[in-house]
């Protein structure tokens, strides 16, 4: 059975899921300096991003979210491409967060080069995909694939439609610190102070701002405490919350904007050093600054992250998507009453250790898969109809197991002899893994928090956060392992145990049931067909794999049937099923971002049901708290408009949504009383929390 179960997770986290490209707001251009390549030489063109009214796209260093555009080639042989050059950005707070981008159109400059022996007469054909992050009141991540075919001679015309544009761009771009300036940085109290002497340029200035090319070195929405003179500048600005120790060199941009409304930017590598700290903003002989606006709202900090994971993570023994799995870690503890301390300590250890390891494992494969540019977020695995039908007849098979229909051996588990035990550490191990597995669906209390701030931070960090988010989740049997006095609380063991084994099969049964039905809502009735068939030969293979006496032909049925089952996976009814997107009903409409914004000038109140079909705790509160009759007359009264934004299968704009408010996962709920701020709701619901929020 330990097999079993090994192999089927196998395939549960080898599964990926298929993430599509939305509409973005952004127009991408690929646009050329001059009429025709230069064979021989270096030529410039830019990628031209225009985000509609509102809308803004990202620098290198986007700030607090987002993503830099990036631009990949597909270029013929004799012609290579420079790395994409961003302008200077501009710094956009928001809240407790400030973003680094461009709200206008934006040229971002490369270099094309040509080989000197490129034929005559033959044109050039570039091609290239961009892709970018557009945020407005939602964030949409963008792609288009690009063309761009022109002639390459040995002279070439200046294309004077667009040498303003060329131009002004290249004056946006970094130029670097004169040789005799000195650039020096110092870390001390919670702050970063830099110092460029003498100063770069003459004269009175505007404002001055300093844009770190690192992620993790400043409070982005800090203000930055400016002292600026002809002798030099001098910022200091608070440390970043994910701050975690101080690099060999400062890297950043120095954006320093005259009277006259001229930026001048230079790029600085600032080396250790002494540095004053700026305590207040200053001025010099006739140079006036201004500071970049703090946000009021502190950031979630690393160590409060860390504790609201753990919660979160022992408030998950009690969601009901785990359940399943703590009666068969149960029925192991129960079953090890008669073990000595040490045995029942390495059993605990074992089963964290399955928790610790699978949620890390979880988070690093969707690290990895956000980078590549998927939208994914907590459960993402779930939205796979594959992984679906897996952990549907995983349950099945543990549910036979359990009720004695299949048995696989006669002793319980965590008892007999030498080889037994090793079994019952490796059963330990898998029910551990197994508990992550299932437990995805559910967002506890105080997760959302924490794994959204996991999700943004450095992979070291975030893989921490979610190793306490396993931690807290098999902290309960942890203690048990560990505190005799916890352990002495549990009953004796007895011939009760095998009825209680066989009752809680049934959870497992209806964990499997409510899998079929999520999949049926995922990709159809076919496919719920094709998941009864594959139940029947699990069931055959589990039959035969029980069998006392087992010889090569009955080897050779278990894996013909294990692969049947494998094959019906692949079938178009599971993998190109469909899921329907949500529509307007009496109670509700489909989400959209547009559609929040035009209900909120209107001044309507909207509630918004960030949710997923295989999200347990949104079915309870959908069909609990929000279904209730005072939840229901209290928004026909205040005629609030209810939209469901439906998370059942991959949507990018959802997953930037929920990003926007520090949630990777579901369910989130959100009130705009009277078209207003919105208001984010507690996971679990009820009646009163939400007509509480009602009320401006």
């Amino acid at each position: 059975m330990i097999r079993l179960i090994a192999a089927l997770l196998t395939l549960v986290t080898a599964t990926t899921v298929e993430a599509a490209a939305e509409d973005s707001h952004v127009k991408a251009e690929l646009v050329t300096e001059t009429s025709a390549l230069l064979r021989g030489g270096d030529n410039t063109l830019g990628l031209r991003l225009t985000p509609e009214a509102g809308w803004h796209t990202y620098w290198i260093n986007p700030g607090d979210s987002g993503l830099p555009t990036t631009l990949q080639w597909a270029l013929p042989a004799g012609i290579t491409a420079g790395p994409l050059q961003f302008p200077a950005p501009h710094a956009a707070p928001l809240a407790e967060l400030t973003n680094y981008g461009y709200e206008q159109a934006t040229l971002h400059l490369t270099t094309i080069s040509v080989t000197p022996d490129w034929p005559a007469d033959a044109p050039a054909t570039l091609q290239a995909k961009a892709k970018w992050l557009a945020c407005k009141d939602v964030c949409i991540p963008g792609s288009a694939d690009l063309t761009l075919t022109l002639a390459v001679a040995d002279r070439a015309t200046p294309n004077a439609a667009v040498a303003d544009e060329f131009e002004r761009t290249r004056a946006e771009l970094p130029e670097a610190l004169p040789a005799t300036t000195q650039a020096q940085f110092q870390v001390a109290e919670g702050t970063v102070s830099l110092s460029v002497r003498p100063a770069p340029l003459d004269g009175a200035l505007k404002q001055l701002e300093f844009f770190p090319l690192a992620g993790d070195l400043v409070n982005h929405a800090a203000a930055q405490r400016i002292a600026a003179d002809t002798q030099g500048w001098r910022l200091t600005q608070a440390l970043s919350a994910y701050y975690v120790r101080a690099p060999e060199q400062v890297e950043g941009w120095w954006v320093a904007t005259t009277p006259d409304g001229q930026r001048h930017v230079y790029s600085m590598q600032a080396q250790p050093g002494t540095v004053a700290v700026v305590a207040g903003h200053s001025t010099g002989l006739s140079v006036a600054t201004t500071e970049r606006a703090q946000a009021s709202t502190p950031h979630t900090g690393l160590a409060l992250a860390l504790l609201l994971a753990l919660a979160g993570g022992l408030i998950l023994n009690l969601m009901p998507c785990v359940f399943p799995v703590l009666s068969l870690k149960a029925l192991s503890l129960l079953a090890s009453g008669a073990q000595d301390r040490r045995q029942q300590r390495r059993q605990a250890l074992a089963y964290t250790a399955g928790a610790l390891l699978s949620c890390v494992a979880a988070a690093a494969v969707l690290l990895a898969l956000r980078a590549g540019g998927e939208a994914l977020g907590w459960g993402f695995q779930l939205q796979s109809p594959v992984t679906v039908a897996l952990l549907a007849w995983l349950m099945l098979a543990l549910g036979l197991s359990m009720s004695g229909l299949v048995e696989f051996g006669g002793r319980l588990m965590n008892a007999g002899s030498a080889l037994a035990a090793r079994q019952g550490l490796a059963g330990s191990f898998f029910t551990g893994v197994l508990a992550v597995v299932v437990a995805s669906p559910c967002t506890a209390p105080f997760m959302g928090t924490a794994l959204g701030y996991a999700i943004t931070q450095p992979a070291a960090l975030a893989l921490t956060v979610f190793a306490a988010l396993g931690l807290g989740l098999a902290l309960p049997f942890l203690l048990l392992g560990f505190v005799p006095a916890l352990a002495r609380l549990l009953p004796r063991p007895g011939a009760w145990m095998l009825t209680f084994k066989q009752v809680m099969a049934f959870p497992l049964y209806l964990t499997a049931a409510w899998l079929a039905w999520v999949l049926t809502r995922q990709a159809g009735a076919d496919a719920l067909g094709v998941l009864l068939v594959g139940a029947v030969a699990v069931s055959f293979a589990l039959w035969l794999l029980a069998r006392p006496a087992r010889g090569a032909f009955t080897t050779l049925l278990i894996a013909l049937s294990l692969l049947a089952a494998a094959a019906l996976l692949v079938s178009p009814a599971i993998r190109h099923g469909s899921h329907a997107a949500p529509q307007a009903t009496a109670s509700h409409e489909a989400w959209s971002a547009e559609k929040v914004a035009a209900l909120r000038a209107e001044g309507k109140t909207v509630f918004v049901d960030f949710t997923a079909d295989w999200c347990l705790t949104c079915k309870v509160n959908e069909r609990g708290a929000l279904a209730s009759g005072t939840v229901q007359k209290a928004f026909a009264k205040k005629g609030v408009v209810s939209l469901v934004a439906d998370w059942t299968t991959s949507d990018p704009a959802i997953t930037a949504a929920l990003a926007q408010f520090g949630r990777n996962g579901v369910p989130l709920y959100l009130v705009y009383p009277n078209g207003g701020e919105p208001r984010v709701l507690p996971q679990v619901l009820t009646p009163g929390v939400i007509v509480d929020a009602l009320n401006p």
